[in-house]
């Protein structure tokens, strides 16, 4: 019998979620519906939110919640290069143009004196993203927000269970934006979630994520009397589906589990590697939850012997799938044409972008997998 792939970041679907979807099926509501309602109800219980709106995917959310907080043309946004392109794409759809700040090289998040230095009198909100799940230094942003009355929009992407000095990541800034992919710490299938402190704010971005409407399909279900709809200005086609929704559910419920077993997994790594030549992640410090969603190490030629490219290919022959987070985005083609940006603007994040790569962390892995991970590591740095 031929010896199975590890593919990075495979989701833990359990029977619940799965008989969840067959209900859905059964009940003759699959859009947006009361499973949607009721997976807000509990995200925001989880992260201790007064408002959740759920959509399809974090790239809205964080579109959604920067037009919510009036950004728009000739407007900046500062964030971190060290990111998916979702978070300057965001920026550009809703019409802003995005400024890069580089990164602390040891937490790999953006550095909130580089973030000062970029600061202009069109600079109206800050981006920051929690890399790989370690918290940015949100009370320097939030000075930093406050003293030039800017919006702070958290991109939570990898950080569902992170927490910054007590307080749970997306509830600090004017708005949390969190992906719900299936290699996130818990899936929906595809799916977003955008929490907020105004129920103004959550109205507005309800009716947003489904073209502007004044009320969405299930809420006219639900009023005995009949009520048409109005579109109240123009907005998208952002919602999330109760079948998705149905997923998420019970992932929220599993979350704790998740990440004891990320933890499990994470501390092992640290053990097993400490030994190898590669530089591993940085510890959390004393009053942060880390969220453990990727396990990233660098590949230093001159310290590894081995350049990141072959490190890849050589676990991608013992059957071991990694991931990369991320190439400066100063590198995209794209970008340099549009903003003129050039990797050595960017030296932190550009180094690491061509040193990192993610290896397997899902709470899927069993044991075995784990030790096979690590044996791949070991023996392609040997």
């Amino acid at each position: 019998m031929s010896p199975k792939r590890i593919i990075f970041g495979t989701p833990s679907i359990g029977d619940e979620e799965i008989e969840e979807v067959i209900d859905t099926l059964r009940s003759g509501w699959i859009g947006t519906g009361p499973r949607v309602a009721r997976f807000e109800r509990e995200f925001a219980a989880h992260k201790r939110s007064p408002y959740a709106v759920a959509v399809n995917s974090c790239t809205a959310a964080l579109h959604l919640s920067l037009v919510a907080a009036g950004i728009g043309e000739g407007d900046e946004v500062i964030t971190t290069p060290l990111t998916f392109c979702a978070t300057v794409n965001a920026i550009i759809h809703a019409g802003a143009r995005p400024v890069l700040a580089d990164i602390d090289p040891r937490t790999m998040n953006i550095d909130p004196e580089q973030i000062e230095r970029k600061l202009t009198p069109r600079t109206k909100a800050l981006l920051p993203v929690h890399f790989a799940g370690l918290p940015c230094e949100m009370d320097a942003i939030g000075r930093i927000a406050t003293q030039h009355n800017l919006k702070v929009i958290e991109d939570c992407a990898h950080a569902i269970e992170t927490e910054y000095r007590g307080q749970p990541a997306g509830c600090i800034g004017d708005f949390g934006c969190f992906s719900f992919y299936p290699n996130k710490n818990m899936t929906t299938g595809e799916g977003g979630i955008i929490l907020t402190r105004s129920e103004a704010d959550a109205e507005r971005l309800r009716s947003l994520a489904l073209h502007g409407m004044s009320k969405d399909a299930w809420k006219r279900f639900i009023d005995p009397r009949f009520r048409h709809y109005l579109v109240t200005e123009v907005g998208y086609k952002y919602n999330m589906t109760d079948l998705n929704a149905a997923i998420g559910l019970h992932q929220i419920r599993r979350l704790d589990d998740f990440w004891r077993r990320r933890t499990e997994i994470w501390n092992t790594y640290d053990r097993a590697f400490e030994d190898l030549p590669l530089v591993l992640p940085t510890r959390a410090a004393e009053g942060v939850k880390h969220a453990r969603h990727l396990y990233t190490v660098l590949v230093d030629r001159d310290r590894a012997g081995i350049d990141r490219e072959d490190f890849i290919e050589s676990l991608n022959r013992r059957l071991v799938g990694t991931g990369v987070h991320y190439l400066c985005l100063a590198e995209h083609p794209v970008y340099q044409s549009l903003f003129g940006w050039r990797a050595s603007d960017f030296p932190h994040a550009s180094r690491i972008g061509r040193q990192t790569v993610s290896l397997p962390i899902s709470p899927s892995l069993s044991d075995s997998e784990v030790s096979t991970i690590i044996s791949a590591v070991r023996e392609s740095v040997a």
